[in-house]
């Protein structure tokens, strides 16, 4: 996961994303590893700009009625959140293996990401009668605690792995591994290879009271962690501190939708149009299940269907330069990320053109498969000194990346179909697809 913080003209921006996967940027062959620069850009006295200075018409699907056993609402509102384009959905958990009935405590303003893979809980959020019922995983034969660091850009989340029984809507997932952030019966520190800038301890640092990662990726870490010990996921913590440990893949914090008697093949997001300039909230609806119900049907729908890698990357194609397996749709990132060095860019690192500039950007599946998809850039100045909080044509200067962000999902309907399922429509995950009209 990455996390990046930004201050504008009163609107904090967060940007949580998947780690993993993803290279930089070639206009002939494809860079690999998976670092990112997430450092500002300079601002930029260029005064000419790619594109033309007409904006595109946003697309215009709107979401299904969230009132359905497989849909909860999903928020992006002042009232929710002091963060532009977060989404925001409440989740319930309880004491595991009791089919979500005992000691349930429903959670709201937790951050709907679709980058990201598990549910991640402040403790500070979880009543004390509904965290004692929470057992916390151990380690044999040691009888050591596990805990899990969640590594961002700007900081890192610390905390214990615990078991839950998760209620949202009508679907209940049981003993579900997930993330309890600041524990405080966590007595030892983070270790060093864990520690990166600022400690994200407390729901006011994120902004949030937790996350929810339903990306196509079902665990947070996966094999890798299973077959070795991998620095900035899961520790043995005992009396002598601290040290980085292997974890069978079912004990790893996971997506909780794959626990899912049904509809656990992966979800669909669909958020309303938001005009030029944004709006004042965004309400939208979060879809269990692909090809499960009606609410969530894929197969014939003309949808754009993208193959991606484990952890929910596709290709892009922007300006002429390819960004290999490092593209993706997220929720957590409220911008689009990208580079155009012919934008001007302002202090925080936000493009602010003049004028709304039209751009577009081809996106390639692991098939092959691709499309173009028309976007628009404003002048994110203005943008954040207004009281709108659903940005369409919002986006930040970063190298070697190319993220569409919240600003893709406003008036489509996406779905991301989780690795090791099958959907009618997108066939065997891991897969995203969208519709925009």
């Amino acid at each position: 996961m990455r996390i990046l913080s930004c201050s504008l003209a009163g609107g904090l921006m967060i940007w949580l994303a998947a780690c993993g996967g993803g290279g930089g940027g070639s206009s002939s062959t494809p860079s690999s590893g998976n670092t990112v620069a997430v450092s500002p850009a300079a601002a930029s006295s260029a005064t000419a700009s790619s594109g033309t200075t007409v904006s595109q018409p946003p697309p215009s699907l709107l979401p299904a009625a969230n009132t359905a056993s497989n849909a909860i609402p999903v928020l992006v509102s002042s009232a929710v959140s002091g963060t532009r384009n977060f989404p925001m959905v409440d989740v319930t958990v309880c004491t595991p293996g009791t089919d979500a009935t005992a000691n349930c405590a429903t959670i709201p303003r937790v951050v709907l990401d679709t980058g990201s893979s598990g549910l991640r809980i402040f403790a500070s959020a979880l009543p004390t009668s509904t965290l004692s019922t929470l057992p916390k995983q151990s380690l044999p034969p040691t009888g050591n605690t596990l805990a899990e660091c969640a590594v961002f850009a700007s900081g890192y989340a610390w905390g214990t792995v615990r078991q839950v029984d998760v209620l949202l809507s009508g679907e209940v997932a049981q003993n579900v591994p997930i993330q309890v952030m600041g524990d405080a019966t966590l007595a030892a520190t983070a270790p060093a290879d864990c520690q990166m800038n600022i400690a994200y301890s407390a729901a006011l640092i994120l902004g949030a009271n937790g996350i929810l990662g339903v990306s196509v990726n079902p665990r947070d870490c996966g094999t890798a962690c299973a077959n070795g010990n991998v620095a900035g996921f899961y520790y043995s913590c005992g009396a002598a501190g601290c040290t980085t440990t292997s974890l069978a893949v079912s004990q790893q914090v996971g997506n909780p939708v794959q626990f899912f008697p049904v509809d656990n093949n992966g979800v669909l997001v669909e958020l309303p149009p938001v005009a030029a300039g944004g709006a004042l909230s965004a309400s939208g609806t979060l879809i269990f299940g692909i090809d499960t119900q009606p609410n969530n049907t894929l197969a014939g729908q003309s949808a754009t269907i993208l193959p991606t890698n484990g952890y929910g990357e596709f290709n892009a194609t922007y300006l002429g330069v390819t960004f290999p397996s490092s593209a993706s749709f997220d929720t957590g990132s409220p911008s689009m990320y990208l580079q155009n060095t012919a934008v001007p860019v302002n202090s925080a690192g936000f493009y602010a053109p003049t004028n709304t500039l039209a751009q577009s950007v081809t996106l390639s599946g692991l098939n092959s498969a691709s499309t173009t998809i028309n976007f628009n850039i404003a002048n994110a100045s203005d943008l954040l000194a207004s009281a709108n909080y659903a940005f369409n044509d919002i986006a930040y200067s970063i190298p070697n990346l190319f993220d569409l962000g919240m600003p893709f999902f406003f008036g489509r309907h996406v779905y991301f179909g989780l690795a090791n399922s099958v959907s009618q429509g997108g066939g065997a995950g891991p897969y995203v697809a969208f519709l925009s009209d």
